[in-house]
Formats: C-alpha cells, structure tokens, sequence
C-alpha cells in the first residue's frame, strides 16, 4: 500500500500551514509563540489489499519530554538527551474502503480553544481524542476535549527536532471495536488482528529556531 502528500515530502519539514504554532518573530512582543492555521494535511493512498474494508490514520511524535519541568521555561533547553514518549496529533478510524484521499483542511482548519467536537467527522469517519487534551487539562482558557487533528507545536526550547509519523492502517473490518472517547492507543489495540496493510509518511518540525 502506498501512502503519498502534496502537503510535504516525505521526511521533511512540516509547513506551518499544518502546524499548532511556530516561532514568533516579534521580538516586541513577551510569547515566544505565535498560533498557525493548523490544518490537516493532504494525504492519498492506493495498492491497498482488496480486501480491505475500512482505513484508520494516526499521527503520532515520538519526540516529545518524558519530563516536562523545564518545557518552554526562559532561560532553560530541553535537552535532546531526555528521554522521550509518544503524543499522538489525529486518530480517525472506519474512514470507508472506497474513499483514497483527505484533502487539506477537510477535518481541521483552524484552532478550537477547548478542542473540536467528535462529531465534525465526514462519511461515516470517527475521530479519538489526541493529547492536547492531556496537555491543556487545568488551563482554563484552553482545557477541554481535543477531538481529530491538532498539528505541532514542540516546546521552543526543545534542541530536538521532532518527527511526526502519519500511518494509515487498512483494516478488515468496517467498524473498529472502539466507543465513545477513544483515544489512539485504544485505537491501535483494537486494530491487532485485523490489519491488512498499513504505510508511513513522516514530517518533522521544530519550534526553537536554533534546530534545523
């Protein structure tokens, strides 16, 4: 199965188009961040089994601090040698078996303080829950439930460049076993058993613009 984008090349930079937030070039102003369009990503596939009834695509950083105490603080780097855990962007699962293409912005353009709702999906498609979630817990301007597509935005003092992996997954069933607020990792153990064929594209992106 072949996985393709005219949003990027793969294993190349992400453009900000796609992103959460990127550098502020300001200098006047104190946030070291300014917020970015935030949509999601062209992708198209084909050669899949013809078997397949249903495709699911995830978006995981593998990058990101298992420690956050020092995350975008002044005066403080977030150093590439922290070990580091998995933030999941998109879950989207029963995308339908004749369906081999997501347009740009089709589920997400734009920032939703407090997340999308589950249901802004199209053709029978469902999204889980990704961590910004888990991020923004307790702020009160931003904590809610982060549904579909949310795109980077590493810490800006991280001196790792972050790499963001979008896998589709074709599936033999039409309904993956997951309900209500589902999240990737419970995607992806409902999906043992029942995939046929999966493919990567990958991107990276960085905030600090001292990481190329």
């Amino acid at each position: 199965m072949k996985l393709t984008s005219t949003s990027f090349d793969n294993g190349a930079k992400i453009p900000t188009e796609f992103a959460f937030g990127q550098w502020n070039e300001n200098s006047n102003e104190e946030s070291k961040v300014t917020l970015c369009p935030n949509k999601n990503p062209q992708f198209a596939w084909s050669g899949f089994p013809s078997e397949t009834k249903s495709f699911a695509i995830v978006c995981v950083d593998p990058d990101v601090p298992s420690k956050p105490d020092d995350v975008n603080q002044e005066g403080k780097t977030v150093s590439k040698d922290l070990p580091r855990v998995d933030f999941y962007h998109w879950v989207m699962v029963d995308i339908p078996a004749d369906q081999t293409e997501i347009p740009a912005g089709e589920y997400c353009d734009g920032i939703t303080a407090k997340g999308k709702p589950q249901n802004m999906s199209l053709k029978g498609c469902r999204h889980g829950l990704n961590n910004y979630t888990q991020w923004f817990e307790g702020d009160s301007e931003m904590g809610g439930q982060y549904f579909g597509y949310d795109g980077p935005c590493p810490p800006w003092n991280d001196e790792l460049l972050h790499h963001y992996n979008f896998t589709l997954y074709a599936l033999d069933v039409e309904k993956l076993n997951v309900d209500g607020e589902f999240t990737a990792p419970d995607a992806l153990q409902a999906m043992e058993g029942h995939i046929l064929a999966e493919s990567t594209w990958s991107g990276t992106y960085a905030i600090n613009p001292s990481v190329k």
